[in-house]
């Protein structure tokens, strides 16, 4: 009888003890999980399948394409329609397309002075065709005269644009105008323009024509261009 008095008192000792413990572990604790399950003597589930193994496979999207091989949608082909037109550029003179500005002077008396130096800080950036005072000068393509101008360093002078109006033809130095000449004047390759002279800063003994050839700004102004040299562009 003794001993099994000792028995229950160990068992309801050690049943207080582990009472005790179980309070003591936080609720989110794995160990409270295990103990618990000792507790009541029941195992935990085993784990279950991967749930994403268990979801249908993804549907198969095949993206739209169509639409980019569509051409532009009525409402962009009239933005595009109201945009205004841009002009084709002029294509640029051809060799051998300007005529000898200066009557009976033939290519092969021409020497392509057009880079020489003047001064330090400038080049000619023009041709100088030297002949008698008095010699025709001739309209070296078909033209407008856009500007008869007489300046200091150029005398008589005549700005001519080409009918495309990129580019412009420049006369100088002249003795006199032909007769008639005014400012929109339309020219035919060939036509008088004026006389070979001397005016504005050429030397009295020397009278040429300074010829000149510039392509011109988008504002067309008469007076300014982008220098080009006509020696290449005079017919051989």
């Amino acid at each position: 009888m003794k001993w099994l008095m000792t028995f229950l008192l160990g068992v309801l000792v050690g049943a207080g003890g582990l009472f005790a413990w179980l309070r003591q572990v936080p609720h989110d604790d794995p160990r409270a999980a295990a103990s618990s399950a000792m507790a009541t003597g029941s195992l935990p589930a085993p784990a279950g399948p991967d749930l994403e193994s268990q979801l249908p496979p993804a549907p198969k999207v095949t993206p739209d394409l169509t639409e980019l091989d569509l051409p532009l949608r009525p409402a962009a082909m009239d933005a595009v329609a109201a945009l205004p037109e841009v002009a084709s550029a002029a294509p640029a003179i051809p060799a051998g397309q300007l005529m000898v500005p200066v009557e009976g002077i033939a290519f092969a008396q021409l020497s392509d002075n057009y880079d020489q130096p003047r001064g330090r800080e400038r080049h000619h950036e023009a041709l100088d065709i030297m002949a008698p005072k008095g010699t025709p000068v001739r309209a070296t393509a078909d033209g407008k005269v856009a500007k008869l101008f007489t300046s200091k360093p150029g005398g008589l002078t005549v700005y001519q644009f080409d009918p495309t109006e990129k580019y412009a033809y420049y006369y100088a130095h002249l003795d006199r105008y032909a007769d008639g000449l005014q400012e929109g004047a339309t020219l035919k390759r060939g036509d008088l323009v004026g006389y070979v002279g001397s005016t504005g800063n050429a030397d009295p003994n020397a009278p040429h024509l300074h010829f000149a050839v510039f392509e011109l700004t988008p504002e067309k102004q008469w007076w300014k261009g982008t220098p080009v040299n006509p020696y290449p562009l005079l017919a051989r």
